[in-house]
Formats: C-alpha cells, structure tokens, sequence
C-alpha cells in the first residue's frame, strides 16, 4: 500500500506542470492529491496509525478516482482516460494504482484481529 501510494503521489506532484496549463485550481488539486497520499504514508510509519485508517486511505483513494469524472470537461465519461485519441498511460496508471490501494487497504483492515 505504501509503495501503491507513493507511485500515486509522485504520479499527481509530476502532473502539476501539465495541470497548470489548464486551470490553476486543476494544478492546486493536484498538488493536494500528492500531498495528501505522502501525507497517508508519514502517519502510516508513526504511531498514529490505527486500523482504521485503512479504511480512510480506501476512501480518500476511491474519491480520487471518482474526482476525475467530476470534471466538467469530463461529463462522467470514459474519454477522460484518452489523449489525442489515444489512451493516456498516466491516467490509467495514476487510476489503477488507486484502486489497488483501496483493495490493499480493506485487506490490511480486513486482517487487523
């Protein structure tokens, strides 16, 4: 989980320098998104973790990838994962690296007894 996050994180703080060609709020999420998943890996090695923060990475990871389709330029379609007609590797990678997250993290809950 930490290395999925760690891969997600890096993915969104490279994205910035993209992001802020289209919108200046588009680049600040990102870097939040970066932010937040190295933010989830620091707590995870201090002794503030507990088991149900889990349950929070699965769900700050799954309304990341839900975040995407909100926007406007979107309209909840699958051509968000598309560049120039053809598939965008980052986009997939950064959305499947998330969805392994939220498995990994309601396993490692799933097995906390």
């Amino acid at each position: 989980m930490v290395l999925l996050a760690a891969v997600t994180g890096l993915i969104h703080i490279v994205a910035i320098t993209n992001a802020i060609q289209f919108s200046q709020t588009l680049a600040v999420l990102f870097a939040l998104n970066g932010i937040g998943f190295f933010g989830i890996i620091a707590v995870y090695f201090t002794r503030l973790w507990r088991p149900e923060l889990y349950i929070a990475t699965a769900l700050y990871s799954l309304a990341t990838i839900i975040a995407l389709f909100l926007f406007p330029e979107v309209n909840f379609s699958l051509e968000v994962f598309y560049r120039n007609g053809s598939l965008n590797p980052i986009v997939v990678v950064s959305k499947a690296v998330e969805a392994g997250i939220v498995v990994c993290a309601v396993y490692l809950y799933a097995q906390k007894d």
